[in-house]
């Protein structure tokens, strides 16, 4: 026993000695942090005025988001019908030819065939209704095409203009902007490959509208009644549906008696 408790006091690892490591110092932090600086308000109010308006810290666009040229295309480009003019070309297409039939149909024909008074001839008169109503339709269309230029056109001038004009408040306190390199580079590309496709589209198809409006027109105006040419052929004065020399001269032989003859 004697000898099991001597084997186990040796093999006991014996205290170390602490006094041969020095105790580490502590130094006291600086109560400051270094490198960090206060950020004015004056220059966080701005950065988040900016960013509420929609544009970059660097930019420090005032504009209003609402008025910006590139935010107003893309309101353009989904409102209608100034996004028929931006899509598909059969589908713009399809969507004028079916206003136009809409107001044809439904407000051309009425007005056309009871507005026509007293029919004289039917093939003229069937002339007449068919060309005022195509009329009507072509009106409805030309005057829709006429505002989807006008819209493009303003917001193509916009983003190919140096300046934007916006105003803060009211139409009292109207305010020019002039663009940065970056935005005014952005916005004319936009204008260029976006805008004046659309603008150039919407120009010819004011044109065809235009000379079609006009030549329809014409043509209903000097459409002639086949009874007018044939009673005014047969001489003298003739008032329409009333009387002619002829017709007078059989009922009232006195009244031409030493005149001469107006056949």
């Amino acid at each position: 026993m004697a000898a099991a408790a001597a084997l186990l006091s040796s093999l006991r690892p014996s205290p170390v000695d602490t006094s041969l490591f020095p105790k580490p110092r502590l130094s006291s932090l600086p109560s400051k942090r270094r490198g960090l600086s206060t950020v004015p308000a004056s220059s966080s109010s701005s950065s988040s005025s900016s960013f509420r308006n929609g544009s970059s810290p660097e930019t420090e666009c005032p504009v209003p988001l609402e008025q910006q040229p590139v935010n107003e295309y893309q309101a353009l480009s989904i409102s209608l019908p100034f996004s028929w003019a931006a899509g598909d070309l059969g589908l713009y297409c399809s969507r004028l030819a079916f206003t136009g039939a809409a107001f044809a149909l439904f407000l051309g024909l009425p007005v056309a065939a009871f507005g026509r008074g007293a029919i004289t001839d039917p093939q003229t008169d069937a002339l007449r209704c068919g060309l005022g109503t195509v009329s009507t339709g072509l009106l409805a269309v030309t005057l829709a095409v006429l505002r989807m230029y006008l819209g493009w056109a303003y917001v193509g001038n916009r983003l190919l203009s140096a300046t934007v004009e916006y105003e803060e408040t009211g139409w009292y306190d109207g305010q020019i902007w002039v663009k940065t390199p970056e935005v005014l580079a952005r916005d004319r590309l936009l204008g260029s490959f976006s805008v004046k496709p659309v603008l150039n589209r919407v120009k010819l198809t004011l044109v065809g509208l235009g000379l079609s409006l006009v030549v329809c027109i014409l043509l209903f105006i000097n459409i002639d009644n086949p009874r007018e040419a044939s009673s005014e052929n047969k001489g003298g004065r003739a008032v329409a549906g009333v009387y002619n020399d002829a017709s007078a001269r059989s009922f009232e032989p006195e009244a031409f008696c030493g005149g001469p003859d107006l056949s």
